[in-house]
């Protein structure tokens, strides 16, 4: 009786077990999507952003060199198209930046840092473990009680 009742126990821990290593998997699984989501939805803020950001850009841009060549034209100077160079410059990466290539090139970029220059993304004295944020914790906490 008591072998049919251990095995009855150690059949339903198992299925316990199981259960609780099924469920932590679809947690973390659900997580992981929900941060994949969170990324894309601010990755497309952005690139929304830099899209708004450039219609007036280059309104102000446009009105700026229409506005310097003509006063360029009237004083006979050509020296007053000067600012046209660093606007020429932020309007061409805002444009890269909203409908070129640029974030592709970027992902490119980060990925060959990943692969091929991993050193330079180790944090300073190394990963943070559970044992430093309890001391940090610890000496910043008013309310903690040593056991």
């Amino acid at each position: 009786m008591g072998f049919v009742f251990s095995k009855s126990v150690n059949d339903s821990l198992k299925a316990q077990q199981e259960f609780m290593v099924m469920n932590s998997r679809l947690q973390l699984e659900r997580q992981l999507l929900m941060q994949n989501q969170m990324r894309e939805r601010q990755t497309a803020m952005q690139i929304a952003w830099t899209r708004e950001f450039l219609k007036y850009f280059g309104t102000f841009f446009g009105l700026a060199a229409v506005g310097l060549t003509a006063g360029a034209i009237k004083k006979k100077n050509p020296g007053v198209l000067l600012p046209i160079v660093p606007l020429s410059f932020i309007f061409a990466y805002q444009y890269d930046m909203g409908y070129g290539t640029l974030l592709q090139r970027i992902k490119g970029e980060a990925e060959n840092i990943l692969d091929t220059q991993s050193t330079l993304l180790q944090l300073p004295k190394g990963p943070l473990t559970y044992e430093d944020l309890e001391k940090i914790r610890r000496s910043q906490s008013k309310f903690f009680i040593e056991k």
